[in-house]
């Protein structure tokens, strides 16, 4: 179990490879790798930008990791998280999951991202021909990690 707040691009295969090494118990690995796209909102992008708390990012992404655990039978996990400036097409997060089976591997993929969109503190600045601005927090993310949250009985955790 890993979490990586870092401004370095990663290597997706390499990842998944050292997660993987040696792990004869798992039996599924789901992923998710979220990528900077050259649209968002109709607007023409040329960069993105993210930024947080040292410290207070990497504490929440543990806390969500944690509670990932808790929910489904993991054999590993990982998240890792950039921050800084960007380009259209380059990797942004990355989370995986593993399991001996593959229902608990893709539900807690599904559920991680959901959290993170919501729960990880990073502040989006996207930079287009047009100018500057910052993101604000989507209802659709808020909607689809709401749906976690009434899976367990309507317990907030």
């Amino acid at each position: 179990m890993a979490v990586r707040v870092q401004a370095e691009p990663f290597d997706l295969g390499a990842e998944i490879a050292e997660l993987t090494r040696g792990r004869t118990e798992i039996g599924g690995v789901a992923t998710f790798t979220g990528l900077v796209r050259e649209f968002a909102g109709g607007r023409r992008l040329t960069s993105m930008t993210l930024e947080h708390y040292p410290g207070m990012t990497e504490r929440e992404l543990e806390r969500v990791e944690a509670e990932a655990l808790d929910r489904w039978p993991l054999d590993a996990s990982l998240i890792v998280h950039r921050y800084g400036k960007m380009l259209p097409g380059e990797p942004i997060v990355l989370v995986a999951t593993a399991s001996a089976h593959r229902q608990a591997a893709l539900e807690s993929c599904a559920f991680l991202i959901d959290w993170l969109k919501t729960r990880a503190t990073f502040w989006k600045f996207e930079e287009g021909e047009d100018g500057g601005l910052w993101v604000e927090a989507k209802e659709a993310d808020d909607e689809a990690a709401r749906k976690w949250h009434l899976a367990t009985g309507g317990i907030l955790v």
